[in-house]
């Protein structure tokens, strides 16, 4: 069978390359004839036979451009790509190279903005907002929201209104001006080397710029690569001499973007190895070329348009594999690619890498141990974090806010310095900047208490020290939890809110302290998670920690707590009330739990499963219930943050209320079983495109199975509840 003639799938959307060899764009052509012909023998086969008749197809070119755009760029370059034409599959000829296609060209050209391709074929399916919106665009006519696109997770930090975090990257744009002003002294180092000298003359902080020659000698460096020129501020120098340096260097090469007025998150090198190559007499002749090789092999691969990403791609990935095991590279490498580019190439050093691996659930390396991932491991891994920082609900959103991230990100106390060994440079570990939290934020991050409700419950757990959050599902508990303890530590710092969760299979052992089998076999007295929070905080006694406990009845506290539910109470937090542990280290150890050691705990009393909680427990705690929050701030929450039109919403928030005012008249359920307001709430930063359809969807797959449960001996009742959920809106 030579054609496919009939529709055997759902319909596809193609958006194809034109461009190949030495850049000859071949969209006229294609026009003319009436096809679509793909430009290589070794790639793409199996996706050109993919395409049916009746599959749209659109031409694109991608690029980047930094002016003559509709919006506000704040000097980032930005991604483009432009629809030349328009067309729909009529036959594909099952030779993985020509498909015939109706076209209709675009004239003039379509330019679509951030969301692109640069591969020759990208088939897009729909499903959410950003591939809905690109295929509208395209086939449809409709325009992009561009006001959407520049306030999404990803591109908010450099195109966005910027009304949060404004600042905390505006380094990126220094340094990626330093790294191209770079690439202009590649073929004459000896004037970068000498102007670093005169630098060095004059400004403290440039101690490393000593050589050892082959003959036993010793003197100034002679020679440069571009990763070793931009560590010069980037080591563990105070923030004074750090921007001193950077402004004197930013003269040497010319560059105009502003010197950072801070450094947060950005990897440093050590300073007792801050080069990327040995000393003259071990270093291999070729060592800095190859460096150099690499830098500008990275510069094209980052720039690179359409026709040439694949072979630059392929060139970054030789000169990155040939110099990752030079003398003096390893690890470093990734930071130094980062600092030139810090939104398209991610930094691996060693907080990066913890963060990647604890916090993402990714693995860095295969089986390497402490040595460096390959070209190939590394772009791997660039790509999958780039795809995931597209989710709203991804913990990090971009490679300079992963890397903040790593900064920030809590590391167990008993935790070893990493030491890389000879061919790994130590990376500095700078203190992390302090982020101010409080009451105001949690509102402006979703909550629809009233503040004064919010001081309030804030007020009680300073007062009383353990609190507990209590309400049916979709209340908001957990979340609320969390943020209450980053506003009573007054910063957002992971470090010092420990999350925990109850479960019935959970010990004393687990949570407090138990015997635990060690690397050799044999059996070690272990600290608990509560255990660690305790000493963290008795390390730290002006900062304050909070322990946060997941559904604190579904385990069985006074089990799992043991001494510790006395020491929990408030005027038992001192030495003098210290207690002997079920597992001591020595015969007079005693324990107390510090006064800046606080508990929020949550509690779903809605579940028919979980037994009530220990009444010694509740003595200790202040209770909080939370019920469903419709009203202004909700309804002014999803009308502006999620798209919602206010008549809409209006008539789901009625539909709740008389749904709530069912289940609490119910004398088998009442109030404590009442829907919450996070069943009709979308996740923060996602907007609702068809509110019908997705309030639908809300009903199906959330509510009406929940009534289902509520109602599990009067199924007819939860039944009538949904098709009155479901009436048009």
């Amino acid at each position: 069978m030579s054609a496919n003639t009939g529709r055997e799938t759902a319909t596809s959307n193609w958006l194809v390359g034109a461009t190949y060899g030495a850049g000859r764009d071949q969209t006229a052509s294609f026009l003319s004839q009436g096809i679509w012909k793909n430009g290589y023998e070794d790639r793409y086969q199996e996706l050109v036979k993919a395409m049916r008749p009746g599959d749209r197809i659109a031409i694109k070119a991608a690029y980047t451009r930094k002016n003559g755009l509709p919006f506000a760029n704040n000097g980032h370059p930005v991604s483009v790509m432009a629809v030349k034409a328009t067309g729909v599959v009529l036959e594909n000829l099952n030779d993985g190279q020509t498909v015939r296609v109706r076209w209709e060209p675009v004239s003039p050209t379509l330019e679509w903005y951030f969301y692109t391709h640069r591969r020759t074929i990208w088939r897009v399916q729909s499903g959410d907002w950003m591939t809905d919106g690109l295929l509208a665009f395209t086939f449809e006519n409709k325009p992009q929201d561009l006001d959407r696109f520049r306030n999404a997770p990803y591109w908010r930090e450099r195109f966005g209104d910027r009304a949060v975090n404004q600042s905390r990257f505006d380094w990126t744009r220094f340094y990626a001006a330093v790294a191209e002003r770079l690439l202009t002294f590649r073929n004459r180092r000896a004037d970068l080397v000498a102007g670093i000298h005169e630098i060095a003359s004059r400004v403290d902080g440039m101690s490393n710029l000593q050589d050892q020659y082959p003959d036993g000698t010793s003197g100034p460096l002679k020679d440069i690569c571009p990763f070793t020129a931009l560590g010069i501020f980037n080591r563990g120098l105070t923030e004074t001499n750090r921007k001193r340096i950077a402004t004197e260097f930013a003269k040497l090469l010319d560059v105009r973007e502003p010197v950072p007025t801070a450094f947060d998150g950005i990897p440093l090198l050590n300073n007792q190895r801050s080069w990327f190559f040995a000393f003259a007499n071990s270093r291999q002749s070729d060592d800095i070329d190859h460096l150099w090789d690499v830098f500008a092999a990275a510069d094209r691969f980052v720039r690179a348009s359409e026709e040439d990403v694949g072979a630059a791609r392929a060139a970054f990935a030789e000169a990155y594999d040939r110099v990752v095991t030079q003398r003096g590279v390893a690890w470093n490498l990734t930071m130094g690619l980062y600092w030139a580019h810090p939104w398209n190439l991610p930094t691996l050093d060693s907080l990066s890498r913890d963060y990647i691996t604890t916090r993402l659930g990714i693995e860095v390396t295969a089986n390497r141990g402490s040595k460096p991932c390959s070209a190939a491991e590394y772009l791997s891994l660039r790509d999958s974090l780039r795809t995931r920082f597209l989710e709203s609900a991804y913990p990090v959103h971009s490679f300079p806010e992963l890397s903040l991230a790593a900064w920030t990100y809590p590391r167990k106390i008993e935790d070893p310095p990493e030491t890389g060994g000879e061919e790994s440079p130590q990376d500095e570990q700078i203190p992390p900047p302090i982020q101010p939290y409080g009451i105001d934020d949690v509102l402006r991050e979703g909550c629809f208490l009233e503040p004064a409700r919010l001081h309030e419950i804030l007020e009680c757990l300073q007062r009383k020290k353990n609190l507990i959050l209590q309400g049916a599902p979709g209340t908001g508990k957990t979340w609320l939890a969390k943020r209450l303890a980053f506003a009573l530590v007054g910063q957002k710092d992971e470090g010092k809110v420990i999350p925990l969760q109850f479960h019935p299979g959970l010990t004393y052992e687990d949570f407090i302290r138990g015997w635990r089998p060690s690397k050799d076999g044999k059996l070690d007295l272990i600290d608990g998670r509560f255990m660690e929070a305790v000493t963290a905080a008795k390390k730290a006694p002006d900062s304050k920690f909070v322990v946060v406990i997941e559904e604190i009845n579904r385990g069985n506290p006074a089990a799992i707590l043991g001494e510790m539910l006395t020491l929990l109470e408030k005027d038992k937090r001192t030495p003098s009330e210290a207690l002997s542990l079920s597992y001591r280290r020595f015969e007079q150890e005693r324990v107390y739990i510090p006064d800046n050691l606080y508990v929020i705990g949550t509690m779903n009393i809605a579940d028919r499963s979980l037994a009530l909680i220990d009444l010694a427990l509740r003595r200790r705690f202040a209770f909080i219930q939370l019920e469903a929050q419709l009203g202004p701030a909700w309804l002014q929450w999803v009308v502006k943050q999620c798209g919602i039109e206010q008549a809409t919403a209006l008539k789901i928030e009625s539909r709740i209320r008389d749904l709530n005012a069912v289940i609490a008249k119910d004398a088998r359920l009442g109030q404590h079983f009442q829907v919450g307001h996070s069943h009709v709430t979308p996740p923060s930063g996602e907007r609702v495109d068809d509110a019908t359809k997705w309030w639908r969807r809300q009903v199906e797959t959330e509510i009406g199975p929940l009534l289902d449960e509520l109602w599990f001996d009067a199924p007819e009742q939860a039944q009538e509840q949904r098709k009155r959920l479901l009436l048009e809106l």
